[in-house]
């Protein structure tokens, strides 16, 4: 059965419907909530249907929401630049699951709801989004793993600490030389490589670590590897355990976590291996001008998200996306429901759903539209705006275990955090040999 919280579109719509809705929605959101409410848990149905089931969850077990008026957010100028070079040469393939002919900045612009494949193009414009082109490294953040309950306080269980958490794209690259592509790219075939290395906290998962491949062939699974404390050994990952929420994926341990690395930031599964349809467009509630760096522990929900923050009226493309069981049947999802803001082009919130159809995993971003970004940064400094993530949260609505993570973290040594396409990290650095280093120095 459809969310009774979306409005679809259908194929047949004409366009000039489908602007004369647009304006309705607002005009809706205007009738429900106004710049200057707070939304608590008790007056929450006011948000029902301007937030996703999981965001609506996380309201009522006390995440507030300060409401302030919406604000443009713009592409940073060189990846805009691309896109007016070369999108008009971008296309699906003939089974219109991969993207050709994409050189540089975002492939398809110009999105249309009566395309037939207008979810797919939306997907791939999440692949290659202007939030990061060229590479980050997002240094020293910190996490805390707790269970969300309705009251004052902090409900904690474990900490969590990681050194890097970074990113490098061969194809794309609109910022930092090589540009557009990296000419690895023709050897090994990578669309991008990441790394998530050295834990540092908790103690059992000291030194862990994690690295993934992403490759352009569409038929070729992600190359995935791990770095356990406990073995001092690397060891390949099979794929099916990457949709699982599990401390597996960085080198086992005692330790607790709600986070599943195709969910890292977004949606990160290999893209040809979904079904994607379009449920409707929306105008929809999220958090793209946040006002804190680092982020507030929420007091009212255990410390399992961060408020009161900024929240904003915005058009969101509301995506689901359904593994093709014939490519990946071991996935643990029936199904995932994007919510991609049009305008910022990055996932303000993501739910999850089990194989019985039951809403099982939330997982919201809040994001900071600046040219820095901390207010005191000396080095990662930008002559334009351009957007971060301040906060992210997983949850299982299931269990209420949550994990919230914070972009600086509160108790790290480093304070700027986020080098966003400064050249900050090179391709040696996504290495198994860099990250077993890593882990036996600490850094």
């Amino acid at each position: 059965m459809r969310p009774a919280h979306i409005r679809w579109c259908r194929g047949v719509v004409a366009s000039a419907l489908a602007a004369t809705f647009l304006l309705g929605a607002r005009a809706n959101v205007s009738a429900q909530v106004k710049p200057g409410d707070m939304v608590t848990p008790e007056n929450a149905a006011k948000v029902k249907d301007l937030v996703s089931p999981g965001v609506y969850y996380k309201v009522q077990s006390g995440m507030t929401m300060k409401i302030i008026p919406t604000s443009r957010v713009d592409w940073p100028p060189p990846y805009q630049e691309a896109t007016e070079k070369y999108s008009s040469q971008v296309r699906l393939s003939q089974d219109h699951r991969s993207v050709l002919g994409y050189v540089a900045g975002q492939p398809f612009p110009g999105i249309d709801a009566n395309d037939p494949y207008v979810a797919t193009k939306i997907m791939w414009n999440n692949v290659f989004r202007p939030i990061a082109t060229d590479d980050y490294d997002l240094r020293f953040y910190d996490c805390d793993a707790g269970y969300t309950k309705k009251a004052q306080g902090q409900s904690v269980i474990q900490y969590w600490q990681v050194g890097h958490y970074a990113g490098y794209d061969l194809v794309g690259r609109v910022e930092v030389e090589p540009i557009p592509t990296d000419p690895d790219f023709k050897s090994s075939g990578r669309l991008w490589v990441f790394a998530l290395y050295p834990i540092l906290a908790p103690a059992t998962n000291r030194g862990a670590g994690f690295i993934r491949y992403r490759y352009a062939d569409p038929k070729r699974g992600d190359d995935d590897w791990s770095y356990g404390p406990g073995s001092r050994r690397v060891r390949r990952i099979s794929e099916a355990i990457l949709s699982a929420a599990t401390a597996d994926s960085s080198g086992g341990g005692s330790a607790v976590t709600t986070w599943n690395p195709d969910h890292y930031s977004g949606f990160n599964a290999k893209t040809e291996q979904y079904n994607y349809k379009l449920l409707g467009e929306k105008t929809m509630l999220a958090c793209i001008h946040a006002e804190r760096s680092p982020e507030t522990p929420c007091p009212t929900d255990g410390g399992m998200s961060a408020c009161p923050e900024a929240w904003e009226s915005r058009h969101i493309y509301v995506v689901e996306a359904t593994p093709r069981r014939e490519v990946i049947p071991q996935a643990l999802q029936s199904r995932t429901l994007v919510y991609m803001d049009s305008e910022m082009w990055f996932e303000p919130y993501i739910d999850e759903y089990d194989n019985a159809g039951r809403l099982w995993y939330n997982h919201i971003w809040w994001n900071a539209y600046r040219d820095r970004p901390v207010p005191d940064a000396k080095v990662a400094i930008y002559p334009f705006k351009r957007e971060f993530e301040v906060g992210a949260l997983s949850t299982d609505i299931q269990s209420g275990m949550a994990t919230m993570c914070y972009l600086p973290g509160h108790e790290t040594p480093e304070r700027e955090c986020w080098y966003i396409n400064m050249g900050a990290v090179d391709r040696s650095f996504f290495t198994t040999d860099s990250m077993v280093r890593a882990a036996q120095t600490g850094h």
